[in-house]
């Protein structure tokens, strides 16, 4: 489902004289259906080389291929229709707080021009499939963070992408909150078939919801691992030390 072929990121120093690198040459295969991790300390890379994905980030160098589409040769019109295959979900919720619920789960859909009959009926179901559906009318600041959470899920999922890209989901939440968005994942992923790449620092969130996990260290790739019955057996020393510190 997602091809990235020696993909690289730099970026100027605030003082301008110098480059830092965010992201080294870099190359990831995502198997269609898997959900998988992008897992390191702070400052490992973890979120520009999620944003690569969907060219949010433009790489410097290499190849993005989602779907067997390369996303780096394409147009910015032809890109705008790509990435409505590719939702993305935000640390930090980025709702419109202005507008209610079920308005911000339309968003993507008025943007994408769809009927608004079909854009009531979609934003319905995806409602439904977070289990706010009686929160349709609230406005962001009348919900917990986990419902606002799981309407940046709703909002992602509406124009039935095939991937969901998801940067530090449950880092603002508590444990038990967490554990709530996770399983919102997991049974999206379960019930759709949608590929789901997840940056997180938590073990935890790798162990309860990844198939595999690459790990990151400051912007390099150190190895992609296998994630089987919530064990994970890392090769690098660095590696070890994340699983160690769960």
């Amino acid at each position: 489902m997602i091809v990235l072929e020696q993909v690289s990121k730099r970026y100027r120093s605030r003082d301008n004289q110098s480059w830092f690198t965010a992201v080294e040459p870099t190359s990831l295969t995502i198997r269609q259906g898997e959900i998988f991790g992008l897992m390191g300390y702070s400052g490992a890379g973890k979120s520009t080389l999620l944003r690569l994905i969907n060219l949010l980030e433009r790489p410097d160098e290499g190849r993005v291929t989602v779907g067997n589409q390369d996303l780096t040769a394409l147009s910015p019109a032809d890109l705008r229709r790509a990435r409505q295959n590719i939702g993305m979900v935000f640390q930090q919720f980025n709702l419109l707080s202005n507008r209610t619920v079920e308005q911000n789960v339309a968003f993507p859909l008025e943007v994408a021009g769809w009927d608004k009959q079909k854009i009531r009926e979609r934003v319905a179901e995806c409602l439904e499939i977070v289990r706010l559906s009686d929160r349709s009318q609230h406005y962001p600041a009348q919900l917990s963070g986990g419902q606002k959470q799981r309407v940046g899920i709703a909002r992602a999922l509406a124009p039935s992408p095939h991937v969901i890209l998801a940067d530090e989901p449950t880092s603002a939440l508590d444990p038990a909150t967490t554990r709530s968005v996770l399983a919102c994942l997991e049974d999206i992923n379960k019930q759709f078939n949608v590929t789901i790449v997840i940056v997180t620092h938590e073990m935890s969130v790798i162990r309860r919801l990844c198939d595999r996990t690459a790990l990151l260290h400051e912007g390099k790739l150190l190895e992609v691992v296998e994630v089987k019955n919530n064990q994970i057996h890392a090769l690098s020393e660095i590696g070890r030390e994340l699983i160690r510190e769960d």
